[in-house]
């Protein structure tokens, strides 16, 4: 019942108490993006949901425009912002996500949607991450993050799916809520991105 109807009914509740709470966070963040980024507070990127449906999600956007002499993107260290880099460490950036949870593309815990072209490079058993609804955190994020290989993410993944319940989404809030408050696991300088998957790795 809980993976079935209560786990939705959750994620509308509290994704909707909290765009009204974090309303003036959300504003005052969005405010100063649209300064630190030339007019563009917001990123939105296509990303498969369940069943692989694309949906777009929305965050704030924590790096700028900027390119090189040949009109090509700078290195993402080079384009963090100041203010991006705050609000990637404390996960601000995240936040928008809300309303794709209220929407129902996303749920508030669940595997984190990647990139469109991974997909064709996902194993059978990869793959069977997108049998949930992705989510703001989940278990490969509170077990590593960006410091775990992305063999260890699958895993981790794959895991949740089979053993989804409100005692393992209840144990990873509160170890998202605790990394959160140290900030650990989260990568907001030098190599602001992960290696890019390849089917491999």
């Amino acid at each position: 019942m809980y993976k079935t109807f209560l786990k939705r009914l959750i994620d509308i509740l509290i994704s909707l108490i909290g765009i009204v709470i974090l309303s003036p966070l959300l504003f005052i963040v969005w405010l100063a993006l649209l300064f630190a980024n030339q007019g563009k507070p917001l990123f939105l990127q296509e990303r498969p949901g369940k069943n692989e449906q694309i949906f777009k999600i929305v965050k704030f956007k924590t790096m700028n425009d900027r390119t090189d002499s040949e009109g090509n993107l700078l290195p993402d260290s080079d384009r963090l912002t100041k203010v991006g880099a705050f609000v990637r460490k404390t996960s601000l950036d995240e936040l928008p996500q809300l309303f794709n949870v209220l929407k129902g593309d996303m749920s508030l815990i669940g595997p984190r949607p990647l990139r469109t072209f991974y997909i064709p490079l996902y194993s059978a058993e990869q793959k069977r991450r997108h049998e949930v609804r992705p989510g703001i955190t989940g278990w490969a994020q509170v077990n590593g993050r960006n410091t775990i290989s992305w063999t260890e993410k699958f895993k981790y993944d794959v895991y949740y799916v089979d053993h989804l319940s409100f005692a393992l989404d209840f144990r990873i809030i509160l170890m998202t809520v605790s990394k959160v408050f140290r900030a650990k696991d989260i990568n907001a300088s030098k190599e602001v991105t992960m290696e890019r998957f390849n089917g491999k790795n």
